[in-house]
Parts: C-alpha cells; sequence; structure tokens
C-alpha cells in the first residue's frame, strides 16, 4: 500500500495513516451503482444478487475472470455488501493442500461469500476437495493412510464462492462447471476512467479539470487501479510542488508521470526497454520469450503477464509461432526506421 500523506495534514508535519487507509477504503465503490463501468457485467450480477434476494438464499457461486486492476476484489466485495453476508478473503497460492482448504470451508459461516483471489493457482489436490464441497457442501476427509485410511464426511455451511483469475484457460473444466455465473471483465474506454479518477479525485482532495483527467485516463492502459495509482502520484507532486488548494492542471499531470516514466500513451520503463530490445538488439524478432526477458534483466513471467498483454493490445508486439515480433507501430513510437530501413542505414 502507498505510503501517501493527506494534504492538511502533510502541511501540518503530522502524518494520516489513519486517514490513508480510510481514503483507501473509500475509493472502492460499496455498490454496483457506484461501481463504473462493466455495465454488462453489473447489470448480470444485479440480476443474480436480486433473485437471491427475493428467494432468501445464498447467491450462486461467481467467477470473475480477467486482466488485473479491473475490479474483480471490489465486486467480491460489492457481492457480500449487497447481499449482507460476511466476506472471507483467501488466494490460490495460499492453498497448497487440502487441508488448508478443509479448515478454511469448515471455519466459514452460514451464507458467507468465500473470495478467492487467482483461483487457478490453488493446488490439485485442494481443487479437487472444492468440487464436492461447491456442489454438495461437504467435504470428505481422508484419515489414516494406505489400507487402513477411512473417509469421514463433514457437512458445510452453505456458502457463495467468489473465485478470481487472470487466465481463466488453467482453470480445469470440472471447477469451472461448478460456477453458476462467469463474468469476464473488459478494459475501460478513456470516458470510464475518467469517471474513476473524477470520484478518486474528490477522496484524495485534489481538484482536476477536465483536459488534466483525461491526460492520466489516456495514460492508465484501459485499468482502474493504474489511473488511481498515476491519481495518487499526481497527488504528490502538486503537495511537493505547492499546488493551490490541490489543483493540478494539465501540465502539472505531465510533468508528475514524466517524472514516473510514464510516457503519452501509458508506457513505462519496462515496457520500453522490452520494445527497445525487441526493435534495436534483436531487428524487430521473432525473438523467444525468455531471450527477452534475460536481455532486460526480468523473469520471463513478468514480460509475459505485465508487459506482453499491453504491447499486444494496443499493436506494438505480435506473437507467432516462432517468437516475440515488434509491429511498425512500435517502431514509430520508438521513433526509429522501421527494420528494413534500418538494415539500410547500417549498409551507408
Amino acid at each position: 500500500m502507498d505510503d501517501l500523506r493527506d494534504l492538511s495534514d502533510h502541511r501540518n508535519g503530522e502524518p494520516a495513516d489513519e486517514t490513508e487507509l480510510a481514503i483507501d477504503g473509500a475509493l472502492r465503490p460499496t455498490s454496483l451503482a457506484e461501481f463504473v463501468g462493466q455495465q454488462k457485467v453489473r447489470g448480470q450480477l444485479q440480476l443474480l444478487l436480486d433473485a437471491a434476494r427475493i428467494q432468501q438464499r445464498s447467491p450462486d457461486h461467481i467467477l470473475l475472470s480477467g486482466p488485473p486492476g479491473l475490479g474483480k476484489t471490489t465486486l467480491a466485495m460489492i457481492v457480500a455488501h449487497e447481499s449482507g453476508r460476511p466476506l472471507r478473503l483467501s488466494s490460490g497460492p495460499a492453498i497448497q493442500h487440502a487441508g488448508d482448504l478443509a479448515a478454511l470451508l469448515s471455519s466459514l459461516t452460514p451464507g458467507e461469500v468465500l473470495f478467492i483471489d487467482e483461483v487457478h493457482r490453488m493446488a490439485r489436490a485442494a481443487e479437487e476437495m472444492l468440487y464436492l464441497a461447491m456442489e454438495d457442501f461437504r467435504i470428505d476427509i481422508m484419515v489414516g493412510k494406505g489400507a487402513g485410511a477411512t473417509s469421514i464426511p463433514l457437512d458445510l455451511a452453505p456458502f457463495t464462492l467468489v473465485g478470481a483469475t487472470t487466465r481463466s484457460g488453467l482453470l480445469p473444466n470440472p471447477l469451472r462447471d461448478r460456477f453458476g455465473f462467469t463474468a469476464h471483465l473488459e478494459y475501460y474506454d478513456p470516458a470510464e476512467l475518467e469517471q474513476v479518477i473524477e470520484r478518486s479525485a474528490v477522496m484524495l482532495g485534489v481538484t482536476l479539470p477536465s483536459a488534466a483527467r483525461g491526460e492520466i485516463a489516456r495514460r492508465s492502459r484501459g485499468t482502474p487501479r493504474i489511473a488511481n495509482r498515476l491519481l495518487r502520484r499526481v497527488r504528490d507532486y502538486v503537495i511537493v510542488h505547492g499546488g493551490a488548494e490541490g489543483e493540478a492542471d494539465i501540465a502539472t499531470v505531465g510533468a508528475a508521470l514524466d517524472l514516473y516514466d510514464v510516457d503519452a500513451i501509458g508506457l513505462d520503463r519496462l515496457d520500453r526497454s522490452v520494445l527497445e530490445a525487441l526493435v534495436r538488439r534483436f531487428r524487430g524478432g521473432p525473438v523467444g520469450l525468455n531471450t527477452l526477458a534475460v536481455t532486460v534483466g526480468e523473469e520471463s513471467e513478468t514480460i509475459e503477464s505485465v508487459v506482453e498483454p499491453y504491447l499486444v493490445r494496443i499493436g506494438f508486439m505480435g506473437r507467432t509461432p516462432r517468437g516475440r515480433i515488434a509491429t511498425p507501430e512500435a517502431y514509430a513510437h520508438l521513433r526509429i526506421p522501421h527494420a528494413e530501413d534500418a538494415l539500410r542505414l547500417d549498409d551507408l
């Protein structure tokens, strides 16, 4: 969590940790009506929650898929809030044994909402236990080993599982089929991000004209989490450079984000390093993912999950059977002659 200070407390020289914690919570919408974007998913979720409320039952299990930062965790919190149920948070990497899942499920209260982030990263044994739990609200506990092992059934309180995944293709079909509702979250368009930024700016005490909100939105890669993070950096810049009443015009926004190496379309240092390596070192490719990762000094998983999706989405990188390639648009953005032109220049 960012270590920030409120404008008023900063000027008084007093820490604002509690204030910042409150703001962090306030930045998350607490109802579907407050949630910006994902209109189709919101409508589907609203129907599911309303039907469960009318029938006085727990909502069906929900699977939320999509890239990081689009609001999967926030939607899980909203499901619990609008259902009037408590929320339990966990994550796939933390559930590495069937016993871990058994302990978690057996401690749930009736109607509780269980949110498992990165559900595709659960251990296979835990996944298999979850099948029965989701369908029949029951698990089988194995006692003993070998020929003397005994299965003891354990009934569970009815619960709603909200699973979140950035890679739904890695979920086994038996697990995916047990979710009553599956939603895929899409990237936000700039107009939607401006609404997110406008709301967050009020919470953070920053005054932003329309042009400044648009500039942050353009650099946010279609992701609300990034938009809020960039807005915080703009607020820091205003605090340090003494902006009047926390006001940040488009020039201030540009200066702040340029300082943090976020360019006009949202590329950061790592994005540009990958593109420049692909263009300069490998003449536009094709090049393997591992080779590219070693060249820029990052893990291949980071390149594949963090950098590559955005570069592919904006048309700067292509994925082929032989490896990654740079497109003419990438050359143009970096202001580097296209590969064929560069080869001719080398011969001069």
